[in-house]
């Protein structure tokens, strides 16, 4: 009895245990280069042979024997070029998921599941098996994998279009791309072009007759800032849209998704520029027109100016950012560096100091507004005019036309002269040095004429005096007071000061002279007699001499 059951135990071994078998028979002996150790090694080494065009090769990575051998070559190359375009269409980045062990995955050594995919209600697992063969075991497709291929394919594969195109266009792949994939792609990027150009062209114009039954001007200026922008929208989803037909590999699709997410992203941000610059035209346009202030428009203007420039700034800080995040390769060194690099993060953030607090100034210059563009300003002891305010700088255009470029901060840490703040009228000495004898009525009088006459372009009409200033030891100093504008003030004075020096010359004794007087002598009581040669000669009368 106990001999009767060892037998049969060795019997059921024999029968239970998978024999070793010569896999692909058909195909004949794989090449060396063929690795089918582990799961993740049968599953690289088909990717790389199929995308290289080598289907041939990439069938030594499938489960071929219930073809007949016979059929096993021609048919192995067709199923692992679908199977390529199954896995690259619709499990592009599972192939990283699988085990590099020999022995596969853990929870079962007989097989590793890379997805499993659905076709209507059935469901179809793709998996890699754990085969026996001669000398050991391999690792390649499952035979109910191969076995749905025809019918994956047909769900997710070309369909009519990889049926009906010459068999030379499945030739040959180019960087990982059969000539059709590169005719569709040329086809795509050439009808990308023009059919953005149609749909632009619609879609402003359909955007300008809705703008056209508003009263605000504001929309059709934006409907024009979209020409440029929405061409670039256009085409990026277009080629998004016509590329998803050509079942590209996955290094073609994340070129492909690279490509179209920088224009999207680039054609976003170039819209927004140009909403900035429409939107702060258009307040600025809309001040102006209903408002007479002239300082309250040009400080607008001045808020307008830098809160655009800190916009803009953010944008392309922003885009630039979401542009460098698409790649892992740059998002991993800046991650790396800003980890590791605690003394280089603290310099940096030393070195960005000065510029963020350039960037502080000028949004605390813009909402405080000691100085606004227009005004007329003395700073570092120059008078100009301030032509340009940004977020770093201020440009102060001199009287003699230099160009006076002064750091934003030093107009909030160090003090200068607004001569156009708090008002637009400003008050203008003019001294003049004069004689005692003088007719102040006289040059007062000659004040207003000048000011009607000459000087009514540049005279506002509100202030025009003479007073003495000071009374000095020979002469009188006179001032004569005059009101204008910031910008014609200092040109006033001078017209001012020429013609009251003509008058005062039309008039010799009201200059400025000198007067010279003669040393009196005691004189002798009347009833006493001088000596003749005690009495003093003669003298002709004192001169007065000018100066």
């Amino acid at each position: 009895m106990r001999r009767a059951l060892t037998g049969l135990c060795v019997v059921l071994s024999l029968v239970l245990l998978p024999t070793a078998r010569a896999l692909n028979a058909g195909l004949g002996e794989p090449p060396t280069t063929v690795d089918r150790q582990s799961p993740y090694a049968a599953a690289k080494g088909f990717s790389d042979a199929v995308h290289k065009g080598d289907y041939a090769l990439g069938a030594h990575y499938l489960d071929l024997d219930y073809i007949p051998p016979a059929e096993q070559k021609e048919k192995g190359a067709q199923l692992a070029r679908r199977l390529k375009f199954v896995l690259d269409h619709k499990l592009p980045l599972a192939l990283a998921g699988l085990s590099k062990e020999p022995e596969g995955d853990p929870a079962g050594t007989l097989y590793d599941q890379i997805g499993v995919l659905s076709v209507g209600e059935d469901a179809y697992p793709i998996r890699l098996a754990h085969v026996r063969v001669e000398g050991g075991r391999v690792w390649v497709f499952g035979e109910s994998t191969v076995r749905s291929i025809d019918r994956l394919y047909e769900e997710y594969g070309p369909g009519v279009l990889g049926e009906s195109l010459p068999p030379v266009l499945f030739e040959k792949p180019v960087l990982g791309l059969e000539p059709w994939q590169w005719l569709g792609l040329l086809a795509t990027l050439a009808g990308g072009v023009l059919l953005c150009l149609v749909l632009e062209r619609l879609t402003l114009a359909v955007a300008a007759r809705l703008a056209k039954w508003t009263r605000i001007t504001w929309d059709d200026a934006l409907v024009s800032a979209g020409r440029g922008p929405l061409r670039l929208l256009y085409f990026a989803l277009l080629v998004a849209l016509g590329t998803s037909v050509l079942l590209l590999s996955p290094t073609a699709q994340y070129v492909k998704n690279r490509v179209v997410t920088t224009l999207i992203i680039i054609s976003v941000a170039w819209f927004i520029l140009r909403f900035l610059r429409v939107t702060a035209q258009f307040v600025q346009e809309s001040v102006t027109k209903d408002s007479k202030d002239a300082g309250r428009a040009r400080g607008l203007h001045t808020q307008l100016v830098v809160l655009r420039s800190v916009f803009e700034a953010a944008t392309y800080l922003i885009a630039a950012a979401l542009l460098l995040m698409q790649f892992e390769t740059v998002r991993n060194v800046g991650v790396s560096l800003l980890a590791s690099a605690g003394i280089a993060g603290l310099v940096i953030g030393l070195a960005a100091q000065k510029s963020i607090s350039s960037l502080l100034a000028g949004i605390q210059l813009s909402i405080t507004q000691p100085i606004r563009i227009g005004d007329t300003v003395i700073v570092e002891n120059e008078w100009g005019t301030v032509e340009e305010i940004t977020l770093t700088y201020v440009v102060v255009k001199v009287w003699d036309e230099r160009r006076l470029v002064i750091p934003i901060a030093q107009f909030l840490d160090k003090p200068f002269q607004n001569w156009s703040k708090g008002g637009r009228m400003m008050l203008g000495p003019v001294l003049l040095l004069v004689d005692f004898t003088t007719d102040l009525e006289a040059l007062r009088t000659e004040l207003r004429r000048i000011l009607e006459n000459e000087g009514k372009a540049l005279w506002d009409g509100k202030v025009a005096t003479v007073v003495v200033l000071e009374v000095l030891d020979r002469t009188l100093q006179v001032r004569a007071l005059v009101s204008s504008t910031p910008e014609d003030l200092f040109d006033l004075r001078c017209l001012v000061r020429e013609k009251m020096m003509a008058f005062l010359r039309s008039r010799p004794e009201w200059l400025p002279i000198t007067r010279t007087e003669p040393r009196s002598t005691p004189q002798p009581p009347a009833n006493e007699q001088v000596p003749a040669s005690e009495q003093a000669p003669s003298s002709p009368p004192p001169t007065t001499p000018r100066v």
